[in-house]
């Protein structure tokens, strides 16, 4: 099965532009997350449709650590996956909802038996998972639970390492602070794949882009950047210098 019922340029443009209709809150979340179904704005033979999850910047909770605008940074971790070309990220954009402006996130059709450790485990989409390793590092992800890496199963992919999986809830990155949180331990001291490493090369070499630099302060821009050059310099993945206190709780 496929994971979109639409290529990520039509998500985008569909989630800006068309109709947002609310269908129930999701459980189990701290903030609004609402799953929403949106339509083009104008009916037609051809007009498109999909499910998504909207997030609300109304509906964030205050917290002491991060400011206000949460959902700007679900979009942010989108851009720069899509930046460094790994599709591991639903499409994410910024669009106004019924109740303001939030983010809106492709749903994934997914096999929610699974979740990162089952997916380790079995040896199911490590390519992915290890992208998505670095992503939270450079992103600086403080809450990858092992439930937030959907698999969506592909039976036109033979290799069960290069199976989609694509990381969600990213609310809580980019800090300028380092402040990982991840259940993605499985990799410490192994070398950064080699596209993994071309690809961060031309962040660092090119900066961060413009259209995720203005959904974050200088601060954490510029903090983004050096995660990246420090991930580059180490040349493999880093170990919990803290003696397990970078686990989110719960795990899944």
């Amino acid at each position: 099965m496929a994971a979109f019922e639409l290529p990520t340029d039509q998500l985008i443009d569909l989630f800006q532009t068309g109709d947002i209709e609310v269908l129930g809150r999701m459980p189990y979340s701290s903030n609004a997350t609402l799953l929403v179904n949106v339509t083009d704005a104008e009916t037609s033979p051809t007009a498109r449709s999909h499910r998504a999850i909207y997030k609300p910047g109304q509906g964030e909770r205050p917290l002491w650590d991060f400011p206000p605008g949460l959902y700007k940074r679900e979009a942010a971790m989108f851009r720069l996956a899509d930046f460094l070309g790994w599709d591991v990220i639903p499409a994410t954009t910024l669009a106004d909802g019924p109740f303001g402006e939030g983010s809106v996130q492709a749903l994934v059709d997914a096999d929610f038996e699974h979740h990162y450790f089952t997916l380790h485990e079995e040896g199911v989409g490590e390519t992915a998972l290890r992208k998505l390793c670095v992503l939270d590092i450079v992103g600086n992800n403080t809450d990858r639970k092992s439930g937030h890496c959907l698999w969506a199963p592909d039976e036109t992919v033979d290799n069960p390492d290069d199976q989609p999986v694509y990381g969600i809830d990213h609310g809580l990155s980019f800090h300028a602070q380092f402040k990982l949180r991840t259940v993605m331990w499985d990799y410490v001291g192994d070398p950064l794949p080699a596209d993994v490493t071309s690809d961060l090369e031309r962040l660092s070499d090119e900066g961060l882009p413009a259209d995720i630099a203005c959904l974050l302060d200088t601060f954490e821009a510029d903090a983004t950047i050096s995660r990246a050059r420090a991930l580059l310099a180490e040349g493999r993945f880093p170990e919990d210098e803290t003696d397990g206190r970078r686990w989110p709780w719960p795990l899944v």
